[in-house]
C-alpha cells in the first residue's frame, strides 16, 4: 500500500512538473526571441531554439523609441485608481444589496447581473461620448473612467456580504452604530479576502484592457502598457525580436507584483472560488 501511494505520488509530480514546464515555456520562447536576430526569430528550423548571440539591443532601440516611463505611470496610475474605485463603490453597493432593504432592490440588482451578461463593447461608445464631452480624453482620467464601477465586484462582494451573520449587524445597531458605521467598522473589514479578490481581479483586468485605451487616448504620452504594445506590433510586423523586447518590459513588472503578493493572490482568489 506504502509502495503504491509512492508510485502515485510520484506520477502526480511528474504531471504537474510537465505542466509547469508548458505554462512557463511561451515566457522563456518571448525572452529568447527577444534576445535574437530578425532571422532567427523567424527560421523555420524547430531546433532553433536559443539566439547564438544575445542581441541587447533590441531592449535599447525598444527603449530609445517608447518611454516606459510614462508608459508604466500610465498603467500603474489607471491600474491603481480602478483597483480604488472598483473596491470602494462595489463594497458600498453589494452592501445595500445584500443587508439592507429598500423598494426596488431586486429590480436594480437584476440591472447590474445584466450589465455582466452584455458584451463590454456595448458600453464603448456612450463611455467615449461621455469622456469627449467632460474634456477628459488623452488623459488618466479617460483611462479610469469604465472602472469606476464594476458589475462583477458588485456580485462578488454581495455574496461575501450574505455569508455573514446578521447577529453583528444587530449587535452594532445595539451599540448605537448608524449604518455606515455598520457598514465600514464592523462588515467591511470581515470580507477582507472578498476585498483582495476584487483587487486582484481589477488589477488584472485593467493591465491587459486594450480596447478602451486605444479608442480614448490617441496620444502616445497618455498610453499604457497594452496600447503601445499594440502601436509596436503594427510599426514592426516582421522584427519580432524587438516586438517580444517590449513585452518582455511591459510584463516583468506584474511578475514582480505578484512575485510580492503571491500568498494574497492565492488566497484571494481561492477564497473568492469558494464563495462562488
Amino acid at each position: 500500500m506504502e509502495r503504491k501511494r509512492k508510485i502515485i505520488t510520484f506520477i502526480l509530480h511528474i504531471v504537474l512538473i510537465i505542466g509547469a514546464f508548458v505554462m512557463v515555456l511561451p515566457f522563456l520562447w518571448m525572452v529568447l526571441t527577444a534576445l535574437k536576430t530578425v532571422s532567427e526569430s523567424t527560421s523555420m528550423n524547430p531546433f532553433v531554439f536559443f539566439p547564438k548571440t544575445m542581441q541587447w539591443e533590441n531592449f535599447k532601440i525598444v527603449i530609445e523609441q517608447n518611454d516606459f516611463i510614462q508608459l508604466y505611470f500610465n498603467t500603474f496610475a489607471m491600474m491603481a485608481l480602478r483597483v480604488f474605485c472598483a473596491v470602494l463603490f462595489s463594497a458600498m453597493a453589494a452592501y445595500a444589496f445584500a443587508r439592507l432593504e429598500f423598494p426596488g432592490k431586486n429590480f436594480l440588482f437584476g440591472l447590474v447581473l445584466f450589465q455582466m451578461m452584455v458584451p463590454a463593447q456595448i458600453f464603448v461608445v456612450p463611455q467615449y461620448l461621455m469622456v469627449d464631452k467632460m474634456g477628459f480624453r488623452n488623459t488618466v482620467f479617460a483611462l479610469v473612467f469604465p472602472g469606476l464601477v464594476s458589475a462583477f465586484g458588485t456580485f462578488l462582494m454581495r455574496q461575501f456580504f450574505m455569508g455573514l451573520p446578521k447577529e453583528l449587524e444587530e449587535s452594532a445597531r445595539l451599540d448605537g452604530c448608524n449604518i455606515w458605521q455598520t457598514f465600514w467598522k464592523v462588515m467591511l473589514p470581515l470580507t477582507r479576502s472578498g476585498l483582495v479578490a476584487l483587487g486582484i481581479f481589477t488589477a488584472l483586468f485593467s493591465f491587459k484592457d486594450l480596447m478602451w485605451p486605444l479608442i480614448v487616448n490617441s496620444n502616445s504620452d497618455a498610453a499604457t502598457l497594452s496600447s503601445a504594445l499594440a502601436k509596436i506590433s503594427s510599426a514592426y510586423s516582421v522584427n519580432y525580436p524587438q516586438l517580444m523586447a517590449a513585452a518582455v518590459l511591459a510584463v516583468w513588472p506584474m511578475m514582480l507584483i505578484y512575485m510580492v503578493f503571491q500568498k494574497q493572490f492565492i488566497e484571494g482568489i481561492a477564497t473568492s472560488g469558494g464563495k462562488l
